[in-house]
């Protein structure tokens, strides 16, 4: 839980940095350099190197030393929830950054939508203890770290047996999977994979939503500064003075 929010919360951090690449995207776009895909597309792929990076140095140094299950396939796994969940947030704070240019309100709008999925997420309350108006429909559904927990969960507990004394004195084995399914109430019907795929999925959502809010903005934006920019008719006011006297034509 710790890695996959904690981690991927601090993406609030560059909020300012992607709304100056909103501003320099604007200017080189009137001056007809590129177009909005490519600025998606280009800022998609360039933002890759550096969050996978980011995800394999923190894996690295959180994986091995806090004991979890050993095996490569699992590392792989563990950095490839955390690099999604990297690219998903980028992408919520860039589409965050078209809407709320400023800095204060856009940072304030990233944290209390990243803060809202994880409240609803089933980590502070178990999925079945969620009210159901809300946190449990829709919050629990569309909160990515929903996915991402529960993959990561999958992905230390299965395959795993614990022995459990609380059974009369009986050394009782228990599976992971057991604990998954009773005690966190995780989602059993598919596997750890499918959540990753769902994770993945929601970056290219929230992507074709960027894409989606430029456009828009591209074609409302001309039209509001048009109505701004149109003056006032000036109005004429005439005063009528009590003492003067009237002129008459003759």
């Amino acid at each position: 839980m710790f890695m996959a929010s904690f981690l991927t919360f601090m993406a609030i951090g560059g909020f300012p940095s992607f709304v100056e690449d909103m501003k320099v995207f604007e200017v080189e776009r009137l001056n007809g350099h590129y177009g909005t895909t490519a600025f998606v597309i280009g800022n998609t792929l360039s933002s890759v190197p550096y969050l996978l990076l980011i995800s394999l140095i923190s894996g690295a140094l959180s994986y091995y030393q806090t004991g979890l299950q050993r095996g490569f396939e699992h590392f792989v796994y563990f950095d490839l929830v955390l690099f999604t969940c990297n690219m998903l947030v980028e992408s919520l704070m860039m589409t965050v950054a078209s809407i709320v240019p400023n800095f204060l309100m856009g940072i304030i709008a990233g944290g209390g939508i990243q803060g809202l999925m994880m409240l609803g997420s089933g980590i502070f309350r178990l999925p079945n203890d969620l009210p159901k108006m809300l946190w449990k429909y829709p919050v629990y559904y569309i909160a990515f770290h929903k996915y991402a927990y529960q993959g990561l969960y999958k992905n230390d507990f299965e395959g795993l047996y614990f022995s459990s004394d609380q059974t009369g004195g009986l050394d009782v084995m228990i599976s992971g999977e057991e604990i998954l399914r009773d005690e966190f109430q995780v989602e059993m019907g598919y596997s750890k994979w499918v959540d990753l795929g769902i994770l993945l999925g929601m970056v290219v959502v929230y992507r074709v939503l960027f894409l989606v809010i430029i456009k828009i903005v591209e074609k409302v934006k001309p039209v509001i500064s048009k109505f701004v920019s149109v003056k006032p008719q000036q109005m004429t006011q005439v005063m009528e003075n009590p003492t003067a006297t009237a002129v008459h034509m003759s």
